[in-house]
């Protein structure tokens, strides 16, 4: 990692100090995507049982997960990891149902109400990345407020050969129908269908640059809504003199160890706690099943001196991360100067893990700095919003002449006249 000691850089310096690496071959990521979601679209099932072949390695004769399958697959799932997935699931679920909408209803003057109901979204689709690592946390995240908000239809998809893992979390959460597909096949199909599968109003999940991608394309074409946008992994630590180096090199590499493309930084107060820091992670590295790929991420991130706390709130702020992990002395103290992150962990004994599994809080969370703009994935994205107004006669009367101004001031006749025919009718 990089070492850089923020007071001694320029301005141009200290801009690049917080940029995230560049997406690398977007062209060619678009060029691919648009051509794998065409051949869905022209081809369906086929398409997609070709795609799993050719980028998974599978053949497979269907693409509907059965129920005998799902079964069978929960029952080869360790018993101990069945219930370590309860667990997390058991706090998930009390989370998010606590963020249930509670409706509003209000007279704006005498006679005039005005409300604001919720509905769910009637189906839905949620895509978990399968690969290297296959993402039983992300089905729980996604699957759980889908539930709690009583969406009609609940689809989910992960490239095939789907880890038993992820179905046994599917079944624990009442998933309505699993497909064994993937990467922009996968989107296509969820947002557009095939001759098995319908179409789904709005997609979740995280997901590589290819699938990232297809979700911004359906979504442009208006095939489908979709959660966000999100990029590579991130995160942020900030730590003072006593944050053991131990635990801030652990939450680093646990990010790193997601993908090449993720970026880790710390802002620390020393130099010398830099260094600490350094030799710590290539001691931790050492040890890790996965890295070559943390090795990679590490290429591209940042240890940054900063004066003081204010100073590393203030560049975290601007930095936005996905997942900001606070370890010092007073953690709950810098909260309030919080403005931008997805998720926030606070203390020594809060790492990242356990908001990515069990804590409770949702780890699907939007990255490149969208934090500036955009929430944590919560209860509210499996709802939609609607208004309800309803006047009585005497709130008519009262709010008609207001009505007929402003519209008469926009040039909008017929809005006017739609007020004044019922004025005349009530003479």
């Amino acid at each position: 990692m990089q070492i850089l000691e923020y007071e001694k850089l320029d301005k141009n310096e200290k801009k690049k100090a917080l940029l995230r690496p560049a997406i690398k071959a977007q062209d060619e990521i678009l060029k691919s995507c648009k051509e794998l979601i065409n051949d869905v679209k022209t081809r369906g099932d086929e398409a997609l049982i070709e795609q799993a072949f050719n980028f998974d390695k599978v053949k497979i004769k269907k693409l509907k997960i059965s129920k005998q399958e799902l079964d069978e697959a929960s029952k080869r799932v360790d018993k101990e990891l069945k219930e370590a997935i309860k667990t997390a699931y058991k706090n998930i679920y009390t989370f998010h149902k606590a963020q249930s909408f509670k409706p509003i209803k209000m007279q704006t003057m005498k006679g005039v109400s005005c409300e604001l109901v919720s509905r769910p979204i009637e189906s839905v689709g949620l895509y978990i990345p399968g690969g290297l690592a296959p993402l039983l946390s992300t089905t729980l995240m996604l699957a759980i407020p889908a539930k709690i908000a009583k969406c009609k239809r609940i689809v989910l998809a992960s490239p095939a050969k789907i880890d038993d893992s992820i179905l046994f979390c599917a079944k624990l959460c009442k998933v309505d129908e699993i497909y064994q597909m993937g990467g922009a096949g996968a989107i296509a199909a969820l947002a557009y269908g095939t001759q098995s599968i319908a179409k789904v109003d709005k997609i979740f999940g995280p997901g590589n640059a290819y699938v990232t991608a297809a979700k911004a394309m359906v979504n442009a074409q208006g095939a489908a809504a979709i959660d966000m946008q999100a990029g590579p992994s991130e995160v942020l630590v900030i730590a003072d003199e006593e944050a053991k180096v131990s635990f801030v090199a652990s939450d680093l590499l646990s990010q790193a160890e997601h993908g090449t493309d993720s970026q880790v930084m710390l802002l620390c107060l020393s130099k010398s706690y830099a260094n600490a820091l350094v030799k710590e992670l290539s001691f931790q590295l050492e040890k890790l099943p996965r890295k070559e790929i943390a090795k990679k991420a590490l290429e591209h991130s940042k240890i940054i001196v900063v004066k003081d706390l204010k100073e590393a709130v203030s560049l975290s702020n601007e930095y936005a991360p996905e997942h900001l992990i606070i370890q010092t002395k007073s953690p709950r103290k810098l909260l309030k100067d919080v403005k931008h992150a997805g998720s926030v962990f606070l203390g020594e004994y809060s790492p990242e893990s356990m908001g990515d599994y069990a804590s409770g809080t949702n780890h699907v969370l939007p990255t490149y700095a969208l934090t500036k703009t955009h929430s944590s994935l919560n209860l509210a994205d499996f709802y939609k919003k609607m208004t309800v107004q309803e006047l009585s006669e005497d709130g008519f009367k009262k709010l008609a002449k207001t009505v007929e101004i402003l519209a008469a001031a926009e040039h909008l006749h017929a809005h006017k006249e739609a007020v004044s025919l019922r004025l005349k009718s009530l003479q």
